[in-house]
């Protein structure tokens, strides 16, 4: 840049001393011409670089994915070529299917007849459900019955008094001579007969109350008994329910497996580094890479001395020439300034901290974001180039910053190797 800024200097010292003549060559004047370019050419550059910063190194950053298997087996196809796009969803490779499918169909049937079992069991639960409320109903009855015995007994008891006390009256006219024999003895008859009723009326008294004795835990045996059974069949539909459960688990995890044996692109981008052929053999190993993908997303950043970036802000203008591209500008702004370096970072150890520390001159890197007339350009994974970031102050120096970056575009298109001997 400065060698340009001398030749243009140098033209127009030329074409005003030597060539049209308009002053005298003497040594003043050849004084201040020599003396002149230093000083402008000197703060024009301070406050360029401090208002209108540039850098050449300028890098293009691909996110790049390391394409692994998820399972293991033998790879089948591999329709992708090396150093082609895809697009997302498109397939890379694929492994046989087979274990894994047959691993599918053995958890279908075992889960069928697992929930088949769970279906039995739980209609079972249920008959037994149904059972109990019988057996409650049942203890209802048998409570009904004993009111309804306790009610005979006491009803036939008070009958038997009666007829007991109607036995000393008839007996006492007898004796007298006032009373009929006949109706002596019917008394009597009567007094058995309810004797015998009454006894029977107790004794089916007893009988319920015998039956509704019987009691397990607050409940009547019967009852007792099929809760015990309702325990048992809870039981088993929990531990079937369980068994069904895991299947189905197992079941979806095989599944996954299998679609997992068709390996698909994550996005658009490049297949690049693809040695994989039908035949070989994927270990399903996080770090067994098989091919990689570049997608086309890509970031931008720029490396800048620390004293450069104390005018930049977030939403600068920048201009980008790329090597790639000769004698093209791609309009961007600044994202961010990224204020960290791993040599401001010290690892934790058992070490004791460095007091000497021998680095090289740190550059922070500036994130910039493509303009959106711009994002259609493609931009290679790991191309380079320069840029200039125009600050908020200063704008008519921007116009030569923009003059000196387009200038060294153009020059892009200059190609100097080295000669190549052909000769023994």
């Amino acid at each position: 840049m400065e060698i340009l800024l001398l030749g243009i200097y140098s033209f127009f010292v030329w074409l005003i001393f030597i060539k049209l003549k308009w002053l005298p060559w003497t040594t003043p004047w050849k004084v201040a011409v020599a003396i002149f370019p230093i000083v402008c050419i000197a703060a024009m550059l301070l406050l360029l670089n401090i208002f209108a910063p540039t850098t050449t190194d300028v890098r293009v950053v691909n996110y790049v994915v390391p394409v692994v298997s998820q399972v293991r087996g033998r790879v089948v196809d591999v329709p992708v070529e090396n150093n082609r796009p895809v697009k997302k969803g498109d397939v890379l490779f694929t492994i046989d299917t087979t274990p894994y499918q047959n691993a599918v169909d053995s958890l279908q049937a075992r889960l069928a007849s697992e929930e088949a079992r769970v279906g039995a069991e739980r209609a079972k639960l249920e008959e037994i459900q149904a059972k109990l409320a019988d057996v409650n109903t049942s203890e209802r009855q048998l409570t009904e019955q004993l009111k309804e015995a306790t009610g005979q007994v006491a009803s036939q008891s008070a009958s038997l008094q009666l007829a007991q006390k109607r036995v000393v009256q008839n007996t006492e006219l007898v004796s007298t001579g006032a009373g009929n024999r006949f109706d002596l003895e019917q008394a009597q008859t009567n007094v058995d007969e309810l004797t015998a009723r009454l006894a029977a009326a107790r004794a089916s008294e007893q009988q319920i109350r015998e039956k509704l004795s019987g009691r397990v835990g607050g409940d009547l045996a019967n009852v007792a008994e099929v809760k015990a059974q309702i325990a048992t069949a809870q039981a088993q539909v929990k531990v079937s329910q369980a068994q069904a459960d895991n299947t189905r688990a197992e079941l979806a995890t095989a599944r996954w497996e299998l679609t997992q044996t068709t390996v698909r692109a994550p996005g658009n981008g490049t297949m690049v580094n693809v040695m994989l052929r039908p035949g070989f053999f994927v270990a399903g190993m996080p770090f067994n890479e098989v091919m990689t993908f570049v997608d086309n997303e890509y970031q931008i950043f720029a490396l800048f001395g620390q004293n450069e970036l104390h005018q930049v802000a977030p939403g600068n203008e920048v201009e980008i020439v790329l090597e790639t591209y000769p004698g093209r500008i791609i309009k961007a702004h600044v994202d961010s300034v990224i204020w960290a370096q791993a040599q401001g970072q010290l690892d934790a150890s058992g070490d004791l901290p460095r007091t000497t520390i021998s680095t090289p001159p740190g550059r922070f890197p500036v994130k910039l974001l493509v303009a959106e007339h711009d994002r259609a350009v493609f931009l290679a994974a790991g191309a380079r180039g320069a840029a200039a970031i125009y600050t908020d102050h200063l704008g008519f120096l921007h116009i030569i910053r923009k003059v000196l970056l387009r200038v060294g575009s153009y020059l892009n298109y200059v190609i100097i190797k080295h000669s190549i001997s052909l000769g023994h």
